[in-house]
């Protein structure tokens, strides 16, 4: 009898030694429970992209090359406001003042590839600032 309680005492430490996973797994839950339920409210800026055509067009767009409101952002990050250079205070104010002399304008932005996307983000806020409500980004096609 003694031994069978050595023995019996023996296994009961054996079964303690283990790990109780069971704190982390509700920890898991509670997490992925939070991020199920946080996800729909997220609100996310999203751009709707047009699908191509796989074939060729019946009517090709048209770029207009003498736009009174165009912007060209060079690949050293220059902004140019209808061929003038210009930082992002001046553009506020020339945009300000092209959107009262033509405020059903429309503004034409050619982004050279190589120039910074941050230089982009910060003439289409300037452009959202004014009133503009639309802008055409332009690509060279390569």
């Amino acid at each position: 009898m003694a031994r069978n309680k050595a023995l019996f005492s023996r296994y009961r430490e054996l079964d303690e030694v283990g790990v109780n996973l069971t704190p982390l797994i509700d920890v898991v839950f509670v997490v992925l429970i939070m991020f199920i339920v946080v996800a729909p409210i997220l609100e996310l800026d999203r751009v709707l992209l047009a699908t191509g055509n796989k074939g060729p067009t019946t009517h090709p767009l048209t770029l207009q090359e003498k736009s009174s409101l165009t912007i060209h952002v060079h690949n050293d990050d220059t902004i140019w406001f209808n061929e003038r250079l210009v930082d992002i205070p001046q553009l506020t104010l020339c945009l300000k003042e092209a959107r009262a002399l033509n405020p059903g304008g429309r503004l034409q932005l050619m982004h050279d590839k190589r120039a910074m996307f941050g230089t982009y983000q910060s003439v289409k806020n300037v452009a959202e600032a004014v009133g503009f409500e639309e802008m055409d980004v332009i690509l060279k096609p390569t």
